[in-house]
């Protein structure tokens, strides 16, 4: 005797609503961990010692060692992060005046004028050519 059995009528949409909902919890309680130990471990303020007992709290009693993580040091996890966001933002906007420096420049109207003096006084350009030119760089 062969029975099917019908899986979606064994779990009703709440359940499944209630199941995703508990999924969702549980992954944000990862992210919330891992956020909580890099956060932990990229502090300069901290000595290895102070680092390690925190590590420990947080995992052997993650919800308490959380929960009194965030109360303890909630603030400055805000100013490292924002401390570092402006930093960061400082060294890109070093590098990007640095490379902007260094590449290739568009010639300037002084540039152009420079060309034409030099192909004037060579004789290369009559001065009406010249004129023109000069008239069409500064103009």
């Amino acid at each position: 005797m062969h029975t099917s059995v019908n899986l979606a009528a064994d779990y009703p949409v709440l359940n499944i609503f209630w199941t995703t909902c508990l999924i969702f919890l549980w992954i944000l309680w990862f992210m919330l961990l891992f956020r909580i130990l890099a956060d932990l471990f990229r502090d300069d303020a901290l000595s290895g010692w102070a680092k390690a007992g925190w590590a420990v709290f947080v995992v052997f009693l993650p919800f308490l060692g959380v929960f009194v993580y965030l109360i303890a040091r909630g603030k400055g996890m805000g100013q490292r992060e924002m401390t570092e966001a402006k930093q960061r933002d400082a060294e890109f906007r070093s590098y990007v005046r640095d490379a902007a420096a260094t590449g290739p420049s568009a010639p300037t109207a002084a540039d152009g004028l420079a060309t034409l003096a030099e192909l004037h006084n060579s004789g290369k350009l009559t001065d009406a050519e010249y004129e023109r030119a000069k008239a069409k760089i500064l103009g």
